[in-house]
């Protein structure tokens, strides 16, 4: 038998003793739930005061991740946890255009920009009845971010207000404020942050939020409203932007237009978890395939929806193409200083911020200027409420068509 022969044999008796094989993956060391790492004694003080006027408790620790046995290690246990329609009540379609109830709660309406972000002052968002939260949901679709200063926020009324605006997001493995009827909302804390990554640098810092991003776009039904209330606010820095996507897609050609509606991309999940059949290939994100030009349901504009955090393709296309044309449409939202809002977070001494936003007509980054300012925390709760299922309708129309605006 020649050499090649032998080789030949030995590969075949290796595959034949090596075709039944299976691997046995060990999940100890999985990640933890409940409360893994307690930072409470780190709370800031004006985050402490918050919670103990309302009730919160946070004696046993603080934050709280979802018990270990419902973190999902494999992808399919991760998608199906949200992978059919839930049904939702759509808010705003029938409010009051002159926000007449809203309003008459506030002492000023301040418009921040011509065509994003208004703040309402004089308002306390405990104090919303249903029919002004709905106008509120309207003034949120028309102007994008709708923002509230000088706040005394209670978590429960968070929640509720979450649940009025569609399908609270129950996060499978992000930390939230002690206590489970506190699932729906997500702890946003630079002192939580450190615990999780690499500490960032002066010169290393566009991660995380630092990047360009809507929320959750590889939902089945991604997010529609996010309120991010910061309860503890440096006296500088920590600001965030917003641009509008009924302006970005304004922003291109006709043609540009015409050729990108109906087209889908794949968005991907922040998060990653191991292929079952695969275990050895790595962590891969969830991907799912949404429209590029989404139209919204309450005003009927058309949206760009793509982000450079999470949007990783356009469907169809060879990966050069799909490459150079969504790093333009990254840049339409990122560098169009005319479609944007910058907003500091910053209110009166034990007092919070709230900004509401819809991501189904949005982008946001946050700056990360607190790197070296372990005194300046910046911490809040976020909440998200899931919506519709995205679509694009060929008979709607641009913000600037339906308002007979010219380009």
């Amino acid at each position: 038998m020649s050499k090649t022969e032998q080789a030949e044999q030995l590969v075949e008796e290796l595959n034949q003793k090596t075709q039944d094989l299976k691997i046995n993956v060990d999940v100890s060391n999985r990640v933890k739930g409940g409360i893994a790492i307690n930072l409470a004694d780190k709370l800031p003080q004006s985050t402490k005061d918050r919670f103990k006027r309302h009730g919160l408790d946070f004696s046993r620790g603080y934050p709280e991740k979802p018990p270990t046995s419902e973190i999902p290690l494999y992808i399919d246990d991760a998608q199906k946890i949200r992978d059919s329609t839930i049904p939702y009540t759509l808010r705003g379609k029938d409010a009051d255009p002159e926000f007449k109830a809203l309003f008459a709660k506030t002492t000023q309406v301040k418009h921040l920009t011509k065509y994003i972000g208004t703040e309402l002052v004089g308002v306390q968002l405990n104090d919303l009845n249903e029919k002004e939260l709905d106008e509120l949901a309207l003034l949120i679709a028309q102007r994008v971010v709708v923002f509230f200063k000088d706040q005394d926020l209670s978590p429960k009324k968070q929640v509720e207000i979450a649940e009025f605006f569609g399908i609270p997001e129950i996060h499978p493995i992000a930390a939230h404020p002690t206590g489970s009827e506190y699932r729906s909302l997500r702890v946003i804390w630079t002192e939580h942050f450190r615990n999780l990554a690499p500490r960032e640098t002066f010169k290393k810092n566009k991660v995380g939020t630092a990047v360009w991003h809507s929320d959750h776009p590889h939902e089945h039904q991604p997010a529609g409203i996010t309120h991010l209330h910061i309860d503890a606010t440096p006296k500088t820095g920590g600001d965030t932007l917003w641009s509008s996507g009924y302006a970005a897609y304004d922003k291109l050609s006709p043609a540009f237009q015409k050729f990108l509606d109906g087209k889908y991309a794949y968005q991907r999940s922040l998060n990653s978890y191991l292929d079952r059949e695969n275990p050895l290939g790595g962590a891969k994100p969830i991907e799912r395939k949404q429209p590029i030009v989404r139209t919204h349901p309450v005003t009927g504009w058309k949206s760009l929806y793509v982000n450079r955090d999470f949007t990783t393709r356009i469907d169809g296309l060879e990966p050069e193409e799909s490459k150079l044309i969504l790093e333009y449409l990254f840049d339409v939202y990122e560098k169009n200083l005319d479609i944007q809002v910058r907003f500091s977070w910053a209110s009166k001494e034990g007092l919070g911020t709230s900004a509401i936003w819809d991501n189904r007509i949005s982008q946001h980054v946050n700056v990360h200027d607190l790197i070296e300012d372990n005194d300046q925390q910046r911490h809040g709760t976020r909440s998200v409420s899931l919506a519709e299922v995205p679509y694009f309708d060929p008979n709607s129309k641009s913000q600037r068509e339906a308002l007979g605006l010219s380009n």
